[in-house]
């Protein structure tokens, strides 16, 4: 994978490109928790998400563990208690606060988080000012994945809010809902490709995750693919015909966690007078039959893929649909859309040497890939190569489907 510096010969003032991003990402992430009390960003609303405040200070020791200290002469470590508060998943890195029990945090509080945060942004700003990214290409390296990583928190930490907000019997909406045009969903017409020897995965130019690598050839049998998501109307038809009471649509695990989870509907749906609401970002609303479904598991995309006589497609599948030049717009930024692929490395994958490492390598097993981006994701995060995932049972995520044939 070349690295930032390499990618950016020839271009102007690269480094100055990079300060600003990071910095607008850096205050984006606080833009975010702007419409929130300190009490919202401290709750958790369960054990897969994290509030927003832990969210605000991982992604700040991202920076300050993996370019600060490393590499800043005389940095000063804000805290080194938050060291324990702020790890995520990084076990070199030492021990940590467990995951679910991220809630327990109320201190330091949120008004330390933020302080912690602009001693971390001045120090990065210094970082700079000395010229380190150019003089050394790690540090230029880390500073883009840092970005990156902190751009995939920002979406968590929208999912997260929905997550909290849904679990108030108050629904509060985070933001206010813009004016939508109203649109009937037209019937799925299919994108048909020839298959054969296809190349997958990126090709080094801009940046990418080391899950989206190295670049390999996939031989793909003639498939087709939906040119639109599935609806809440079709998903509605589908609860109306027992489809979370019909066994044989359903994997065994996953018929297994709809009888231990009691689901009816897809996640933040309910019904109130014989109407199916949904909660989102901009508070509840009547279910709208002509939109994209969402917030469903890769067991309840599964079981309608197999009612609607359909399948859901492969990771490959959908990576070279979208490369194409009549790809649907949908693709990206509405839902993630499940694919039949489980996550796993493609052919000659090497995790990084040390903690970096750990980064995406560990997570190869047991869980599913989606691909695309929804309405959380940074825009730069919507390529054809992204690989996203999740286990079979999540569902919190802005997660939706198409069928493929």
């Amino acid at each position: 994978m070349t690295t930032v510096l390499e990618r950016a010969r020839g271009e102007a003032n690269p480094l100055e490109r990079l300060r600003l991003r990071l910095m607008a990402t850096r205050r984006r992430s606080r833009d975010l928790a702007a419409p929130l009390t300190p009490e919202d960003q401290c709750a958790q609303a369960m054990g897969d998400a994290s509030p927003t405040k832990w969210h605000l200070a991982h992604t700040t020791w991202f920076f300050e563990t993996f370019v600060l200290e490393p590499f800043l002469p005389g940095y000063r470590t804000f805290d080194p208690h938050f060291k324990y508060c702020f790890n995520s998943y990084y076990e070199s890195e030492g021990p940590r606060q467990p995951r679910p029990h991220r809630g327990l945090l109320t201190r330091p509080t949120s008004e330390e988080v933020a302080a912690y945060r602009a001693h971390v942004d001045r120090a990065l700003e210094e970082l700079f000012d000395l010229d380190l990214a150019r003089s050394n290409a790690d540090v230029a390296t880390r500073l883009e994945l840092g970005v990156n990583h902190e751009e995939q928190h920002q979406e968590l930490l929208l999912t997260d809010i929905l997550a909290l907000f849904a679990s108030s019997p108050l629904k509060s909406a985070y933001r206010a809902g813009a004016p939508r045009a109203a649109a009937k969903a037209q019937p799925a017409n299919w994108l048909r490709h020839a298959g054969g020897l296809v190349e997958i995965g990126t090709t080094g130019d801009g940046f990418s995750f080391d899950n989206e690598g190295p670049r390999h050839k996939v031989w793909l049998e003639p498939f087709a693919l939906a040119d639109r998501l599935v609806t809440a109307g079709e998903w509605l038809q589908f609860m109306a015909d027992g489809g979370y009471a019909t066994p044989t649509l359903w994997l065994a695990d996953g018929w297994a966690t709809v009888n231990q989870n009691a689901w009816n509907a897809p996640l933040y749906w309910e019904q109130r007078d014989g109407q199916w609401l949904r909660m989102t970002l901009e508070g509840l609303h009547a279910v709208d039959p002509n939109e994209p479904v969402m917030h469903v598991s890769f067991y309840e995309a599964e079981a309608f893929a197999q009612w609607a006589g359909k399948r859901l497609p492969t990771e490959f599948e959908w990576e070279v649909a979208a490369r194409e030049n009549n790809a649907p717009a949908d693709m990206f930024s509405v839902v993630w859309q499940h694919t039949r692929s489980a996550y796993a490395p493609y052919p000659g994958f090497r995790a990084a040497t040390g903690a970096l490492g750990e980064y995406n390598g560990k997570f190869m097993c047991s869980q599913q890939v989606l691909r695309g981006s929804s309405l959380a994701t940074p825009p730069q995060h919507a390529r054809a190569t992204y690989r996203n995932f999740f286990y079979p049972h999540q569902r919190w995520q802005f997660t939706g489907l198409r069928l493929a044939g």
